[in-house]
């Protein structure tokens, strides 16, 4: 990739073009495009081997406008204050469009986790919720799983919090294993969430989802549900990757068996003999439908000229930078921004959070019910303002409705010194 982006900067570019269609003061504008504070730490921790090790960590609370903040921690060796900003005002419109209850955070800590053993990450993980305690808490904020965490690290989170506050709280955090409080259909929410939304944006093009041709870039949970579940709707995966590469088959391949190559190898590479193309190649490919499911800015404006795609459902966040947008626009490219197509996540986080404060807990029939019912909303709200205010793309119409709702809360609560 040629174009160097900043994350946060591509988020306030973002929330400019949609204040061009809204109501709203610039001064209430600027105030949205801030996080409302970062937390930024030290951890150190002890080795296994008896040495020490300093780690970088962050909590961006983005806006408390709407609720609680909500969002994920991640690990991985990118994690920077930019990057939790943007990814805490993503959070912010992502519940704001999908009409929940919540405000917007995000966490990470900066390092790789397949450098350490599962001890010193979880002497990783308690110490960074020891730092987060004060912050966090089922009306405070509430985190959750992202890039390369998961049930493991949020029950670790649980335990710690929960310990030191001498208190039962399940609902301090979400995407917890099922016996310590989790939801069912927590594990797939975000990939299905992903295919709901390009399901009902073929119908909204007219477009025949039976059959229709698939690629998908980035194969960890998001992305390989995503293919599963759009494989039982009918359409034909013909292309995943992974960081090692991608394969391709113009015939289509089982995505859960691709999955299954994928846990024994490590890679998709090398699945039944497919042949292999780069990340690149995959997110270029003449389909029907793209889902880029990685790490954000995939899609430059260089890499955009060559997408072929007729629609992109973002199951990852901020998969596109901005400039790519604009080449996208230019080509009819109909592209389902990441607030709303991959926030099947933070609904089920809190579909989560209600059966938490409830102690009343869902069938998995009722929680897909549920999720079925947001986004299939979301959508429509999307469709009525990309339409009524005649804007060039469907994520300033995403923006139009999520930053609407949340200056109105703001208004609404009023201010004082």
């Amino acid at each position: 990739m040629s174009e160097d982006v900043n994350p946060f900067e591509s988020l306030q570019s973002q929330i400019d073009d949609a204040a061009a269609v809204l109501d709203v003061g610039d001064d209430v504008i600027e105030r949205l495009k801030h996080p409302e504070r970062v937390l930024e730490t030290n951890l150190t921790i002890e080795r296994d081997d008896g040495t020490l090790e300093r780690f970088t960590a962050f909590r961006s609370q983005f806006n408390g406008d709407r609720g609680p903040y909500k969002g994920g921690i991640r690990y991985h060796p990118g994690v920077s204050r930019d990057e939790v900003k943007a990814l805490s005002g993503w959070m912010t419109y992502k519940t704001a469009i999908v009409d929940i209850p919540l405000g917007g955070g995000k966490g990470g800590i900066v390092l790789d986790p397949d450098d350490y053993s599962e001890a010193e990450l979880e002497r990783l993980t308690r110490s960074f919720a020891r730092e987060l305690r004060p912050l966090i808490g089922e009306d405070r904020d509430i985190p959750a799983p992202d890039v390369n965490t998961g049930q493991r690290e949020m029950n670790w989170i649980k335990d710690t919090y929960e310990s030191l506050e001498n208190t039962t709280e399940p609902g301090v955090i979400t995407g917890k294993a099922l016996d310590s409080g989790g939801s069912e259909g927590r594990v797939e929410a975000t990939g299905r969430s992903t295919v709901i939304a390009a399901r009902e944006a073929f119908d909204y093009l007219d477009k025949d989802l039976e059959g229709a041709t698939v690629a998908v870039q980035g194969y960890g949970n998001a992305g390989w549900i995503a293919a599963k579940l759009i494989d039982e709707m009918g359409a034909t995966v013909v292309a995943a990757s992974d960081s090692s590469g991608g394969i391709y088959d113009p015939d289509g391949f089982d995505p859960v068996a691709a999955k299954d190559h994928k846990n024994e190898t490590g890679s998709v590479v090398g699945f039944e003999g497919r042949k292999e193309i780069t990340n690149e190649d995959v997110l270029t490919l003449d389909v029907d439908l793209l889902i880029p499911a990685a790490l954000e800015n995939a899609i430059d404006a260089d890499l955009a000229e060559d997408v072929e795609a007729d629609v992109i459902s973002e199951a990852a966040n901020g998969p596109l930078t901005p400039k790519a947008d604009e080449v996208l626009e230019g080509k009819d490219v109909f592209v389902i921004p990441d607030i709303l197509a991959n926030a099947g996540g933070v609904t089920v986080s809190y579909f989560e959070w209600v059966q938490n404060r409830q102690r009343f807990y869902w069938s998995e029939e009722r929680v897909n019910e549920e999720l079925e019912t947001v986004i299939v909303d979301a959508f429509d709200a999307l469709v009525d303002t990309y339409e009524e205010h005649d804007l060039e793309n469907p994520r300033t119409a995403a923006y139009v409705v999520a930053i609407q709702r949340v200056a109105d809360a703001f208004a609404e609560a009023g201010s004082w010194p």
